[in-house]
C-alpha cells in the first residue's frame, strides 16, 4: 500500500507539471516572431503591405465607423493634455532626424548616424508624395465637431509623415538600445501618432499608413547595408574553393 501511495503521489506531481507546457509554446511563438521583425525583408513585405491596404481604404474619402470611433476616443481627451502632446509630437518632425543622427555621431556609431539621417529624410519626402497620390483630407473636412490644437496641419491628410519618421528613427536605433533605451522607444513610437490624432491633424488609417511607410523605408536601408558590407575574406575563400 504504501508503494502505491508513493506512485500514486509521483503520478499527481507529473500531472501538475504539464500545464507549463503551453507558457514554452507561447514564449517560442514570440521569439519566432521576434525573429521574423528581426529580418529587413520581413519588415519591408509588412509595411509595405500595410501601406497599400491602408491607402486603398483612405482613397474612399469617407470614414469607417471603427476609424470614426477610434479617433474621437483620442480626440475627445481634455485640452490639458496639449503641452506634453505637443512635445512628444516633437519627436516625428523632420527636425527629429538630424537630431537623433547627430546623437549617434557623437556617440561614435556613424554608421547608426547615416540611417537614422537617410531614414527620417526619406520618410518625410515620401509621405509628401503619397499625400498627393492619395488626396485623403484633413479630419476636420471629414468629421463634424473636430478638435483642432495647436496650429492647423496645412495639406493633406493620409499618410502621417510624423508617425513615418517616429518608426523609421525608432526601428533603426532599437538595436542599438539597452532595456530602458528600448521600452522607452517602444512607448514613444505610438504616443507620436496618438498626438497627431489627439490634435485633430490625423485619421487613424492616416498614422498606420505613416507608421507602415517608416518601417518599409528603414527596412529598405538595412538590406542596403548589409548589400554594401565588404565580405569577410574568409567567406570570399571559401567561395573561390
Amino acid at each position: 500500500m504504501t508503494g502505491l501511495t508513493s506512485t500514486g503521489r509521483r503520478a499527481g506531481r507529473a500531472g501538475r507539471a504539464t500545464p507549463a507546457r503551453p507558457q514554452s509554446s507561447a514564449r517560442n511563438q514570440q521569439h519566432s516572431l521576434a525573429g521574423a521583425l528581426a529580418d529587413p525583408r520581413m519588415r519591408l513585405a509588412a509595411g509595405t503591405a500595410v501601406m497599400l491596404v491602408t491607402a486603398m481604404a483612405a482613397r474612399r474619402d469617407r470614414v469607417s465607423t471603427w476609424e470614426a470611433t477610434a479617433f474621437r476616443a483620442v480626440n475627445d481627451l481634455p485640452d490639458a493634455l496639449y503641452p506634453p502632446a505637443w512635445a512628444i509630437m516633437q519627436l516625428g518632425t523632420l527636425g527629429a532626424a538630424p537630431a537623433a543622427a547627430g546623437a549617434a555621431w557623437l556617440s561614435g556609431d556613424r554608421q547608426l548616424a547615416g540611417r537614422l539621417l537617410a531614414g527620417g529624410t526619406a520618410t518625410w519626402a515620401l509621405s509628401k508624395l503619397v499625400k498627393r497620390m492619395v488626396r485623403r483630407p484633413r479630419p476636420a473636412d471629414l468629421l463634424p465637431d473636430t478638435h483642432r490644437r495647436g496650429r492647423d496641419a496645412a495639406g493633406l491628410g493620409y499618410l502621417s509623415g510624423h508617425a513615418g519618421v517616429a518608426v523609421a528613427l525608432g526601428a533603426a536605433a532599437l538595436p542599438h538600445l539597452g532595456p530602458a533605451g528600448r521600452a522607452l522607444t517602444l512607448s514613444a513610437i505610438p504616443a507620436v501618432s496618438l498626438t497627431r490624432i489627439y490634435v485633430g491633424a490625423h485619421l487613424p488609417l492616416d498614422t498606420a499608413g505613416g507608421a507602415a511607410l517608416g518601417l518599409a523605408i528603414d527596412a529598405a536601408l538595412a538590406l542596403a547595408q548589409e548589400h554594401a558590407r565588404p565580405t569577410p575574406r574568409w567567406r570570399r575563400t571559401s567561395a573561390a574553393g
